[in-house]
């Protein structure tokens, strides 16, 4: 499959993948603070806040994916592609901000005034439960992340990649996955010693697990907004398949249309800016 139809399977799938995740976070939330109003455990309080930022988080992905798909016009000869990477900056933002900050918060004041909560077997249920979900959502996410990243290493393919969606997916739901572990040993620890600062200790470690994800999405979107070139291969591939020839005798340059409408970075970088000589494969 060429570099350019699997870009458009990537975006398609992609949505599914985020589709799926709202879903999963929307059910999840409604469980989590379910359980916090009758146990009044802060972990339980902060894995609902994290469920309800990952929902919102998804509504924003989808509104950067429709806004990306926007044509070219006059203001954007290169088009919106970059709405995207603005929108997955954003997330990340709230990540840290509403997640990561009310987490740690309100953990931080449970530490200082811890409260007993009663019925923890509420709490084990939900969190069951939940992991049940969150588990469905990282396993679509993993699969689809899988197909793209071909032979790269994970981490290779998220500094390569110029689709943000899938792999932002894959940080949150991983995130969550750990959050809900750290949620049970806390909640654990608090009803079999008596002690709800294990409690809060949970909701600041929760708080801190979602800073670190946000700083890494913070840290990817800066560099697709910033502008990074198309890997060494794919513009060694597609600039020998579209060439056309230009002013010079044997001389061909790139097709600049074809290049401007299919850039995945928005910006012209994947543009190449050199003529190649005819018959030569060398840039002059």
């Amino acid at each position: 499959m060429s570099w350019i139809w699997g870009r458009k399977f990537s975006l398609a799938e992609s949505t599914k993948v985020i589709y799926a995740a709202i879903v999963a976070n929307l059910a999840i939330a409604a469980t989590k603070f379910t359980a916090a109003a009758f146990t009044g455990s802060s972990a339980m309080i902060s894995e609902g806040i994290h469920s309800l930022v990952d929902t919102g988080n998804g509504g924003l992905m989808l509104l950067g994916v429709h806004q990306s798909r926007k044509p070219a016009d006059d203001k954007h000869p290169f088009g919106y592609g970059k709405e995207l990477y603005f929108w997955t900056l954003i997330v990340a933002i709230v990540i840290f901000a509403v997640g990561g900050g009310v987490s740690a918060y309100e953990g931080l004041l449970h530490v200082i005034h811890p409260k007993p909560f009663e019925n923890p077997l509420l709490n084990y249920i939900v969190l069951g439960l939940a992991f049940v979900f969150e588990g469905y959502s990282f396993l679509i996410a993993y699969k689809m992340f899988q197909s793209e990243k071909g032979e790269q290493s994970i981490w290779e393919s998220i500094e390569t990649s110029k689709d943000p969606t899938t792999y932002t997916v894959l940080f949150e739901d991983t995130a969550a996955l750990l959050g809900l572990v750290v949620a049970f040993v806390g909640v654990l620890l608090a009803h079999k010693l008596n002690n709800p600062h294990f409690d809060g200790a949970a909701s600041i470690i929760i708080g801190i697990i979602l800073a670190v994800v946000a700083v890494l999405l913070a840290y990817e979107s800066k560099g697709l907004l910033v502008g990074e070139a198309v890997d060494p291969e794919t513009l060694k591939y597609s600039a020998a398949c579209r060439i056309r020839p230009a002013r010079g005798k044997g001389e061909q340059r790139p097709d600049h249309a074809f290049w401007s409408s299919h850039d995945p970075s928005g910006d012209g970088s994947a543009i190449p800016q050199k003529s190649f000589r005819g018959g030569s494969g060398k840039q002059h």
